[in-house]
């Protein structure tokens, strides 16, 4: 009896430690941050290379930054632990939020004074698609599956705006990276696309795309922009150190990385929109990769 009481003893004791330090969350010497693959992955590593310098000094703490192959491997990557800090889409946030729910955005871009951003829908110079109406029956090209701007936006536009619905009134043709849908339909490949206006405005500034061999065709309606996400069970102090870091951000050449011209508070709650609009697309977020 005295030595079933005393290993009892020991686990109470055991259990009784653990407890305070698991409440303190995680607070690991190195943390990966993805960035999201909307573009080649060597060049956004390359142009994070000040973000990495800013974090690591601000927070005294060794980045590593990741770049996943597609926005389905880096949701997963979240929901898994295998990344501590990710730059979402918009709805690729709320995919993750869906898969793993203890995820936290806690800082959103903000241009031109404004936390949103628009999707640009875009068509080939003298090509068959002059209009929203012209796409009826032509292949349409979006990014990845789960991007905002490239595909969840313009897609509930052209149904809102023209009564185009993606299964039956013309053909959606997904090309992973917002570049690349510009460059295809530069090129004629494809008649019309989407994409984030942000990043068709810079491919423009760069020479990258050619601004005279596309048209613009409309803008969505503004979209939360892109949020920044810490995994729910880092330690207060960490969080705190992660919010102040975005929060206070000034450089601005680590802002250009992301396009924006600073970063504010946000929440879960300002993501609810792009829930809406799942909804009114029919898409089952449990099943979208």
């Amino acid at each position: 009896m005295n030595r079933r009481h005393h290993l009892l003893a020991l686990t109470v004791l055991a259990t009784s430690l653990a407890v305070p330090a698991f409440a303190q969350g995680k607070d690991p010497a190195k943390l990966r941050v993805a960035l999201l693959p909307d573009e080649n992955a060597a060049t956004l590593i390359q142009n994070a290379q000040p973000l990495k310098q800013y974090l690591e000094q601000t927070l005294k703490k060794d980045i590593e930054l990741i770049v996943t192959t597609d926005y389905s491997s880096m949701i997963e990557a979240m929901r898994f632990g295998r990344i501590e800090v990710a730059y979402f889409g918009p709805f690729s946030y709320v995919l993750a939020k869906s898969r793993a729910p203890e995820i936290e955005p806690f800082a959103v871009g903000v241009e031109r004074g404004s936390p949103t951003y628009n999707s640009i829908l875009i068509a080939t110079a003298g090509g068959p698609v002059k209009s929203l109406a012209d796409i009826k029956g032509q292949p349409f090209a979006f990014g990845d599956q789960a991007s905002t701007s490239s595909h969840l936006a313009p897609r509930a536009h052209l149904l809102k705006k023209a009564g185009l619905d993606g299964t039956k009134d013309y053909k959606p043709v997904h090309l992973g990276a917002h570049d690349a849908v510009a460059r295809a339909v530069q090129a004629g490949q494809v008649p019309a696309g989407a994409l984030s206006k942000a990043i068709f405005d810079t491919l423009v500034t760069k020479g990258t795309i050619d601004a005279s061999k596309v048209v613009q065709l409309d803008l969505s309606a503004p979209i939360p922009n892109y949020p920044m996400v810490m995994q729910g069970n880092l330690a207060p102090g960490l969080k705190q150190a992660l919010r102040s870091a975005f929060l206070t951000m000034k450089d601005k050449e680590v802002l250009r990385a992301f396009r924006v011209d600073g970063f504010a508070a946000t929440d879960d709650k300002a993501y609810d929109v792009l829930r809406e609009t799942a909804t009114l697309l029919k898409l089952d977020l449990a099943k979208t990769k």
